[in-house]
């Protein structure tokens, strides 16, 4: 929808049925009201919400609990994102043991424009319901799904518009203008990137992830592959467009509404409004992108402490910059491996890096190299072109096998294990950049390897932002993350899943191996705090029971956003888990608790 459009949604929309008016609040207790109950809507109600948003009001049903050919098509896109995100009812991940399970919602808005939207919000007001936004569905801790609520499903709202002079919303005389995209919120980070990178010669910085949804990864902060580079993707929003608690549909900036912009810059949309569109600001595309990846083995333990170190030093003294980001994982079998990507350096530069760490690793018996270095290198407008892999690299991808499908809709081979996973345990920590000091490196190398005695330890170096550029680092101060990430050297993660289970698979969890993997993961982390005590960890990738979860998200940044929590949201309308304003809801978001 273009601004002139959702300005005029805006304008008509006092002119909808009565459903659609300002409705009371909250009774004095703030339960929120369950299918069955004497409070909920009547079937003349929601006739009448069904047709203020073109028809498009259903029961979201599962293709798993379908007749037998629908659910034989759908087992056969179970590790496909696009399939998930596709279906109103499913999410990405399947749950998280002793937390949620995805179920679908009672009914689903599938909105077309930001007025379908106001009107969701506005009915789900009046009469008191559970409200539930998906976008992507890609959410750890089950953000996009609860049951007996409302959902608004945004998936259809997908467009991509580039811009080559883009000036905000009734910005301050003399504002500069600056190439940027505007992003539906339906859309996926493959529609971005095909659309400013592949077709339009820039880059936008997103997510790694392919699938996962824009807005979403946008407004808990985000990190992709280059973020080392360009900060984080909330430090390059220009401009949001919102449906808040009152139904208004707002145009927020840095000049109108600013503290509502700051706060979804890392500050969770979903706990604020639902996000229809925004617009993001683009970057001039290096000449190449590319990766490195290997593998080393280590003898025994002695041996194995001294490779973390070794490559911490290695890190800090050659990769700790704008060309380099995503993953060094430290293996419960003393297995070091590398995968890593890189831009504006050419293949040769690249293996050239390498090669001081490797010629150090060849000295010593104690090293096996498993798999040695490779390198690859290509123009960085093909880095997201699936016509380019088909044809160089087929076996780097998975696709979108459904008849139909959009041919660009592609996403990395290594993510696809995740599709449809069940949680068992989950943890992340910034590690600070004083751990990279001659003086703490060995210590850090040691807490490493005892936290791999249990679970193996990813450093996502990518999702930490000491040693970005200043501009870089200047834009993600001004956001609502945690600003330990701005002096953090990487995102250590430690996490343990299953397969899916989603209900109708004829699956259950194994309830021993998800208590055993939950255990390894604490445990892992417990070690890793040896040196990083109450760290503070990123909050779209974090365990489920995060303990002071406002601290460890947000830090010194939560008292203000939860001042504007109460300015737009005063009757907390909006509640996602561990979300802002959240602890004064129960935990599935139905009762009140406090406020």
């Amino acid at each position: 929808m273009k601004r002139r459009d959702c300005l005029k949604a805006g304008l008509t929309l006092p002119l909808l049925p009565m459903l659609l008016k300002a409705g009371p609040a909250f009774a004095a207790t703030g339960a929120r009201v369950r299918p069955g109950s004497a409070a909920w809507p009547a079937a003349a109600e929601w006739d009448r919400l069904s047709r203020a948003v073109g028809g498009r009001l259903s029961v979201p049903q599962s293709p798993f609990l379908a007749d037998p050919a629908t659910r034989a098509a759908a087992l056969e896109q179970l590790q496909n994102p696009f399939f998930l995100g596709d279906q109103p009812a499913l999410t990405q991940t399947s749950g998280y043991f002793g937390a949620w399970r995805s179920l679908p919602s009672a009914k689903v808005v599938s909105a077309a424009n930001s007025a379908d939207v106001a009107a969701a919000v506005n009915f789900a007001r009046t009469h008191r319901l559970r409200l539930v936004v998906k976008g992507g569905g890609h959410s750890y801790h089950g953000t996009s799904c609860a049951p007996d609520s409302l959902l608004v499903w945004t998936r259809a709202m997908n467009q991509v518009e580039l811009h080559d002079a883009f000036v905000a919303h009734n910005a301050r005389p003399g504002t500069a203008a600056q190439p940027a995209v505007s992003v539906g919120a339906g859309a996926m980070w493959i529609d971005a990137y095909d659309a400013v990178t592949t077709r339009g010669g820039r880059y936008v910085q997103g997510g790694g992830c392919t699938s996962v949804g824009v807005t979403g990864l946008v407004t808990g902060g985000g990190f992709g592959s280059f973020s080392k580079a360009h900060g984080t993707a909330a430090a390059s929003l220009l401009e949001a467009e919102i449906v808040t608690a009152d139904g208004q549909i707002r145009i927020v900036n840095a000049d109108n509404d600013p503290e509502l912009f700051w706060a979804l810059k890392g500050g969770c949309a979903a706990s604020f409004g639902i996000v229809t569109r925004m617009t993001l600001r683009t970057h001039a595309l290096p000449d190449t992108f590319g990766g490195v990846s290997c593998q080393i083995q280590a003898s025994d333990d002695a041996s194995w402490q001294a490779l973390a170190a070794e490559m911490l030093r290695f890190y800090r003294d050659t990769l700790c910059n704008a060309h380099w980001g995503e993953q060094i994982t430290f293996t419960d079998t003393r297995r070091l491996s590398v995968s890593m990507v890189f831009q504006g350096l050419s293949r040769d530069a690249a293996e050239a890096t390498w090669s001081p760490f490797l010629a150090w690793v060849r000295a010593r018996p104690a090293y096996t190299i498993t798999d040695p270095l490779q390198a690859m290198a290509m123009p960085a407008r093909d880095f997201w072109d699936a016509d380019f892999f088909r044809q160089h690299a087929p076996g780097f991808i998975a696709e979108d096998t459904r008849a139909g499908a959009s041919p660009r809709h592609m996403l990395w081979k290594g993510d696809q294990g995740q599709v449809g996973w069940f949680l068992h345990g989950y943890a992340s920590a910034w590690l600070p950049s004083g751990l990279l000091d001659d003086a703490q490196r060995e210590q850090a190398a040691a807490a490493i390897c005892a936290a791999t005695e249990h679970m193996d330890v990813g450093l996502h170096c990518n999702k930490g932002l000491f040693g970005a550029p200043a501009a870089a680092l200047a834009a993600s101060r001004d956001t609502a993350t945690h600003p330990a990430v701005l002096d953090a050297f990487a995102l250590a993660i430690i996490g343990n899943a299953g397969g899916p289970v989603f209900p109708g698979l004829g699956l259950s969890v194994d309830e021993p191996r998800a208590r055993r993997g939950a255990l390894n993961v604490a445990r892992a982390y417990q070690a890793l705090s040896a040196v990083a005590p109450s760290a503070p960890a990123y909050v779209s990738e974090s365990d489920y029971f995060q303990k002071d979860w406002q601290q460890a998200f947000w830090g010194p940044n939560y008292p203000r956003l939860q001042a504007a929590k109460r300015r737009y949201d005063p009757q907390g309308l909006f509640v996602i888990h561990h979300g802002v304003g959240s602890e004064d809801w129960s935990a599935d978001g139905f009762e009140r608790v406090r406020g």
